[in-house]
């Protein structure tokens, strides 16, 4: 059975103002592309379908159209909830999605209906399992944990560690595995020494949230997300990493999936797979202007971040020009160094006024205008 290992969609997210989410509908569509180009009989969702608890109504709708059509009329597709999603509010359309072979595991205390006419379908359930068998008999155990803490399990604080709560739970989904068949760990978790990327929120590093590996099982294969950057965690797991590059520190970093096959000896990687689409991000650096727009003309179609290190700060003018060389430019960094270029004035030789208009510079790199500033030096001679 190949299985195709995805998480962390984040659908509706935003990079500063710029929607997403036509960019998000293109990657689900290629994963779904590549469900039939490789045959895929299982996709997994490992958490974080949502960017909010709270999502906007455009981005449910893209989730339950995509995640129907990564189904069709032959595989089936298991998803859990992460931190950022409202596990109840994801998984409350559980019993009618597990019809179209979509198998949603929330904050619902619930089993799945097994059988059915579907060539890949559950053949048992229960609150945090499900087996998938297909048309020739072959299963897979997967043991389904979403975003793991004490309200989502309704538990009390004991003196437990958060490392072995995880394990508990975690024996918990296997209690129903005979160990006959491949086995899989579906879960959103933040495992110690794991690379994060700056559009990750409130994960705690190196902290209580923060698991080892060896709390995770030491065979099969366990299904990772939370983490935005693609890796390994250890011989058996594995973050797929997130659907775009969400932030520019991922500038430069494949997105894509991971694509598995169970066997006699269990399960094997056999591939990662690079998503083509999706707008790439770039950080960009230039020494004046007119390098910047040059290197703005050079990288079309791609959102930027430009740091400029300058000797006086940007004109509005200069402002203007960059930002009409590339409709992708997202953030401007000016750093400015005038040590070398501008002699040294003592502030305690400056008018008011003279304060006033290099602070305005500092802040708006540009002139203040008159009426500010006479504004200014009124409530400045009131003061005195």
């Amino acid at each position: 059975m190949k299985i195709l290992h995805t998480s962390d969609w984040h659908l509706g997210k935003r990079l500063m103002e710029r929607e997403r989410l036509p960019e998000q509908k293109r990657v689900l569509a290629e994963i779904a592309n590549i469900c039939e180009e490789r045959d895929v009989e299982l996709v997994l969702v490992a958490g974080d379908v949502f960017d909010s608890y709270l999502p906007p109504a455009e981005a449910e709708e893209v989730f339950f159209r995509f995640v129907k059509e990564i189904a069709g009329e032959k595989r089936a597709v298991a998803v859990i909830s992460g931190n950022h999603d409202d596990g109840v509010r994801l998984s409350a359309s559980a019993p009618l999605a597990a019809d179209d072979g979509v198998y949603i595991f929330g904050g619902r205390s619930q089993a799945f209906p097994v059988g059915g006419n579907r060539p890949v379908r559950a053949v048992e359930a229960g609150e945090s399992y499900v087996i998938i068998e297909n048309s020739k008999g072959e299963r897979v155990y997967i043991n389904a944990l979403p975003y793991p803490n004490e309200a989502r399990l309704k538990e009390e604080k004991t003196e437990e560690s958060y490392a072995e709560k995880a394990q508990r739970w975690i024996r918990a989904g296997d209690a129903a595995y005979d160990g006959k068949m491949p086995h899989i760990l579906l879960t959103h978790l933040f495992v110690a020494g794991g690379c994060v990327a700056e559009s990750e929120r409130d994960i705690s590093l190196g902290g209580a949230r923060a698991v080892p590996i060896s709390a995770l099982p030491d065979f099969g294969y366990t299904a990772l997300g939370h983490l935005h950057r693609g890796q390994k965690a250890g011989n058996y797991a594995r973050y797929s990493g997130s659907l775009l590059q969400y932030s520019f520190d991922e500038a430069g970093t494949e997105k894509g999936a991971i694509l598995l096959e169970t066997g006699e000896e269990g399960i094997t990687v056999l591939e990662e797979i690079p998503f083509k689409e999706g707008v790439r991000l770039v950080r960009l650096e230039a020494a004046s202007v007119d390098d910047a727009l040059t290197l703005l003309r050079m990288h079309e179609g791609k959102y930027i971040e430009l740091t400029l290190r300058l000797s006086a700060p940007l004109s509005a003018v200069e402002t203007k020009a960059l930002r009409e060389a590339n409709e992708g430019l997202i953030t401007v960094i000016a750093r400015v160094d005038a040590s070398e270029e501008s002699p040294i004035v003592r502030r305690a030789k400056l008018s008011a006024g003279e304060l006033f208009a290099e602070y305005y510079r500092t802040q708006f790199s540009k002139e203040p205008v008159a009426q500010l500033s006479e504004a200014f030096l009124r409530l400045v001679e009131e003061g005195s």
